[in-house]
């Protein structure tokens, strides 16, 4: 089966679960799809969040950097208005990568209104996780403590510093900067009433964290230790900083960056209008977005197709959008899960050894295909294609029945049956799931590149998922003409760039296998 055209040179590469998925991989099949097409992909935006999204692609854990980094082809890694970008984090991953041979810097291009962020937000995320659990007696929200939602609350609070900042006088910034620091530091020792020994804690732990982070650079000798020693910004009693020291850091490493401050949507503009297409790497997932998810469990950004045209700062018109998931289901901090798998069930166990957080390396939980949140995220955000990742992880060893299941709707405890996602937080925290069966198999398939050559079972599982997912998607309607489906573009069958099997038969021929 050959590949159906995209529908527009814009194509939003999105999560339709609640992160994790494997988006970062999608960009080079892609790139490499449209490569020798009259509409090549020029450019990899990053639409949203920050270093608080961890990406894979071809083998490279990234942060803040576009996945198109792994593409030579790709001419500009543009990072649009809409993300926060801490300029030390960015230039901490760009220089390992430069020094492994990926022209980083040369293609770089971050908008002039992409926020700052930097190390005042990383403490304020710190505190408030500390005011949620000591002073609210509530469970973590499991922050990435990397200061992203108090970065969006500056742009809310219009207390924004931008790159366009560090394009201007050092003085302006250093007022700026200073301002901010005094604000955050009258909000964590009131407000989040944070112990001066747990102030005190705070930038050890930062140092910690990224001496961690950055383990590779500190190897490739790119780096020395004390790069990342956040000490030198704790003030000489409580609840102060060096300020000296926080203006003198963040204004270097803006200026470190300051030739690859630019005009994004000009960039993205002229490309458009050259037959180019474009690449929007969304961070996090649709169950994530901070409107359409559910707080606190959520991140600081729209994580959906949308705000791909807010973050290039461009006028709304045709996209496309590739909706990316797993063959089961995964999450992470303190999320409701309602299809999370039973701990002592043998395949939760291997799926645990597979799944850790990219950006911070904490054990994900582990579940059932919710075909639920992913046929909503149909219905009410929209996509044209889909990849599902990992469908070997699911391949049956160890002791147990090899029995796979599909979450299909959801029921209360009077056994009424919801078939979406309700938007009442209250409601959904007391719903059961309502599975369908379906036998697994014992055939190692991640040699396999052809949907035809994977076992019968393997064939119908990949089938019962998009049929429960646009069951959930067209419930109660006819599922509309068959060109106005959903098409399963690519299934992944391994971690590694080659295993990807491209000739799914069409969504209307793929569903008769149920």
């Amino acid at each position: 089966m050959s590949l159906l055209p995209f529908s527009s040179q814009l194509i939003a590469d999105v999560g339709i679960s609640l992160g994790d998925e494997g988006k970062g991989r999608l960009i080079p099949e892609v790139v490499h799809e449209l490569r020798d097409t009259p509409t090549p992909v020029t450019i990899v935006l990053k639409v949203n969040g920050g270093a608080n999204s961890g990406h894979t692609a071809a083998g490279i854990k990234l942060n803040l950097l576009p996945s198109g980094v792994v593409e030579k082809c790709i001419s500009h890694l543009a990072i649009g208005a809409g993300v926060v970008a801490d300029p030390r984090k960015a230039w901490w991953e760009a220089q390992p990568l430069e020094k492994k041979g990926y022209n980083v810097l040369a293609r770089l291009v971050i908008d002039e209104r992409t926020l700052v962020s930097d190390l005042v937000h990383r403490l304020l995320d710190l505190a408030w996780e500390d005011y949620r659990v000591n002073v609210l007696h509530e469970e973590p929200r499991g922050s990435t403590g990397r200061g992203i939602t108090p970065a969006y609350l500056d742009e809310v609070g219009q207390w924004q510093i931008t790159y366009a900042d560090f394009l201007g006088s050092r003085e302006v910034y250093a007022k700026k900067l200073v301002q901010r620091a005094d604000r955050a530091m009258a909000v964590i020792q009131h407000v989040c009433r944070v112990s001066a020994e747990t102030f005190a804690g705070f930038f050890d732990k930062l140092g910690a964290a990224e001496l961690r982070a950055n383990s590779e650079a500190l190897e490739l000798g790119v780096f020395d230790k004390n790069e990342f020693d956040f000490t030198v910004f704790r003030g000489t009693s409580p609840f102060t900083l060096n300020l000296e020291t926080l203006v003198e850091t963040y204004w270097r490493a803006g200026q470190r960056l300051a030739k690859n401050i630019g005009e994004v949507r000009e960039l993205v503009l002229k490309e458009i209008r050259a037959g180019h297409s474009i690449i929007g790497e969304f961070g996090q997932a649709y169950w994530l977005d901070k409107r359409h998810g559910f707080s606190p469990n959520v991140t600081a950004s729209h994580t959906f197709t949308p705000e791909f045209f807010e973050s290039a700062g461009i006028p709304v018109q045709a996209i496309h959008t590739f909706g990316v998931a797993k063959a089961y289901d995964t999450k992470v901090g303190t999320h409701v899960f309602i299809t999370q798998m039973d701990d002592a069930h043998p395949l939760s166990a291997l799926l645990k050894q597979l799944e850790f957080g990219t950006s911070t390396g904490r054990q994900r939980m582990v579940g059932w295909y919710d075909a639920v949140e992913k046929g909503d995220a149909l219905r009410y955000g929209g996509f044209q294609d889909v990849m599902i990742n990992k469908l070997d992880a699911l391949t049956h060893r160890g002791a147990w029945d090899s029995e796979l299941l599909i979450c299909v709707a959801y029921e209360d405890a009077s056994g009424k049956r919801h078939h979406h996602v309700p938007r009442n937080d209250a409601i959904r925290k007391s719903l059961k799931p309502v599975y369908t069966k379906h036998a697994g198999w014992t055939e190692d398939v991640s040699q396999v590149r052809h949907f035809g050559d994977l076992p019968k079972n393997a064939q119908r599982y990949v089938a019962s998922m998009v049929k429960a997912l646009l069951d959930v998607a067209y419930h109660g309607e006819p599922l509309p003409a068959a060109t106005k489906l959903p098409n399963l573009r690519y299934l992944g069958v391994g971690p590694e760039p080659s295993q990807i099997i491209k000739d799914v038969p069409s969504t209307a021929e793929l569903i008769k296998l149920v």
